[in-house]
């Protein structure tokens, strides 16, 4: 039931144009943060603002950015075109994502108000031609905007009147401490600012002095995490690390979760790890690895969206490491070299109707569970997150239980009480693939997959642009084992299949073509078939029809 005194788009004095864009977008009411952050944004006041992964903090800036604009080209005085608005980001995803969403909100003033992207770094000539044409909003990367600062290809001093930071809490994390004060250099004296953050940390209050001038803050009252009747949270005891893999096979080869799912892991040697195990079974899935380009990780990310698999293996490491300052790292645990360290998928990135995550190794901190678990139960749908955990890890367990509990101290991650010994028959399948995975097996897996992404980027980059179709054709999640897979491991044969469950599971069959975009939506019901809450001990049951 909707609130009536709550705030509605229709009652915000927004151009005609923004308000058409928000019906085509089907927003009926603006969510919490929007009805508060985009009043105030448009009394001219500079704003930090605290709301969970998924609750629409983009928009809560868009709007009002884009309503600012198009008044001031309304009933301003007639002045050349400029860069008015800067938004800054901490990784080449969000400013593609972040892009995406204005230009969305802007489909009926485009000619009014232009938008451009200047993340990737290998597009710096196309973006030096963009730029001459002072678009009115620009978005990128601390270091890509400073870099364009200090080649003349941007000017800031004279025009910009909005600057955003857009998950904010990640930019020091990212090592952006310098960039950032070496930017705000050139910068006017006098402009309005947003801060947008999912959580409030050291760094944000740091960052809150340097581009804030007596902000309003809005500290929402509301759970970092959708509530239990939308977000479901489990915790798994295991006993080691075989038992991980092995209860994971189980659930993925047994099709015990339904509908798409995003597997955490906290290196990026772990993903490929974990992937070759997978394909030791035909249980396809694929790495969101930074090192790879930034086209090659968008597509990964689109295909997923689309239906063409249902499973993707990303690390977070990259993105919530130890906080740092400076472009220096620091003393830590050890990172890969290669990946690029704008590139990063814990937050922000805009995974579709993602039914469960499965947090294979546990996050490092709490902060990166919430944002892990931030990719799932997002826009009214269900989800469910299930962490792995190792009797050594139980204290990290307490700290994440501490976060997400709050005041009132009730415990959020349930126990799931699941019978391994029903799935003691698969042990020596898992046991033989997890010998096979060697770390000479993932080194070279992890150059071929590069080798073959230079390849396709580079040779076949004009011809796609000519045959977009055909770019469909390149799959992420083809194999990449170097040594030989064992067919029959592939196949469960029904003697080794618990009692309990024959007749309910059906084993993983490969996907021939993408799903319908109602049937991915369809998927999102009831995702993990055999799961019993509140504690329960794990008994599977008949899924509804």
């Amino acid at each position: 039931m909707e609130d009536p005194e709550s705030l509605g788009f229709e009652h915000m004095g927004l151009d005609h144009r923004l308000l058409q864009a928000v019906t085509d977008l089907g927003w009926s009411r603006p969510t919490l943060i929007q009805e508060k952050a985009i009043p105030l944004a448009l009394e001219g006041k500079d704003l930090l603002a605290r709301a969970r992964t998924g609750s629409g903090k983009t928009a809560a800036y868009a709007i009002p950015m884009l309503q600012l604009l198009l008044h001031r080209k309304a009933t301003g005085p007639v002045v050349e075109q400029a860069v008015r608005a800067l938004v800054l980001v901490p990784t080449k995803e969000l400013a593609r994502q972040a892009q995406s969403m204005i230009q969305q909100l802007a489909a009926y003033c485009a000619r009014d108000i232009r938008v451009a992207n200047v993340s990737a770094a290998e597009d710096s000539a196309s973006q030096r031609a963009v730029l001459m044409e002072k678009p009115d909003v620009v978005v990128g990367t601390p270091s890509r905007i400073l870099n364009h600062l200090q080649q003349d290809n941007l000017k800031l001093r004279d025009s910009m009147e909005l600057l955003v930071v857009d998950e904010a809490d990640l930019l020091f994390s990212f090592g952006f401490e310098e960039e950032l004060k070496s930017l705000l250099c050139h910068l006017p004296r006098i402009y309005q600012a947003f801060l947008m953050s999912a959580t409030f940390n050291e760094d944000v209050q740091a960052l809150k002095e340097l581009v804030l001038h007596n902000p309003v803050t809005l500290k929402l009252q509301e759970s970092q995490l959708p509530g239990p009747d939308q977000l479901q949270q489990f915790q798994v005891v295991c006993e080691t690390e075989e038992d991980k893999f092995l209860l994971l096979y189980a659930l993925l080869k047994l099709s015990l979760i339904r509908g798409k799912s995003l597997l955490f892991v906290n290196t990026l040697e772990r993903s490929y790890r974990l992937r070759l195990f997978l394909e030791q079974f035909s249980i396809p899935a694929c790495v969101l690895n930074g090192e790879l380009p930034l086209r090659s990780r968008c597509h990964i990310i689109s295909q997923f969206n689309q239906g063409f698999y249902d499973c993707v293996i990303a690390t977070d490491a990259e993105v919530l490491g130890p906080p740092v300052k400076g472009k220096h790292r620091g003393k830590g645990p050890k990172r890969d070299k290669a990946s690029d360290p704008e590139a990063g998928v814990a937050r922000g990135i805009d995974f579709h109707h993602v039914c469960a995550v499965l947090n294979f190794d546990l996050p490092p901190t709490p902060e990166a569970y919430i944002h892990r678990a931030g990719r799932t139960a997002r826009a009214n749908n269900p989800g469910i997150v299930l962490t792995f955990v190792l009797p050594t890890e139980q204290s990290q367990l307490g700290k994440i239980e501490e976060l997400l509990s709050g005041d009132s101290g009730a415990p959020v991650l349930l126990p799931y009480q699941f019978h391994m010994e029903e799935i003691e028959g698969f042990r020596y399948r898992c046991r033989d693939a997890m010998r096979s995975v060697t770390k000479q097996a993932i080194r070279e897996a992890r150059l071929k997959e590069i080798k073959e992404e230079l390849l396709h980027s580079e040779k076949l980059k004009t011809y796609f642009e000519d045959n977009p179709r055909d770019l469909q054709l390149l799959r992420h999640d083809l194999p990449l084992h170097p040594a030989v897979v064992k067919p029959h491991l592939g196949n469960v044969p029904d003697y080794l299949v618990p009692p309990a469950l024959r007749g309910l599971v059906h084993p993983h069959k490969k996907r021939k073509k993408p799903l319908a975009s109602k049937k991915a939506k369809a998927k999102t019901q009831n995702p993990l078939r055999s799961f019993k809450h509140r504690g329960e001990k794990c008994r599977p049951t008949a899924a509804p029809s």
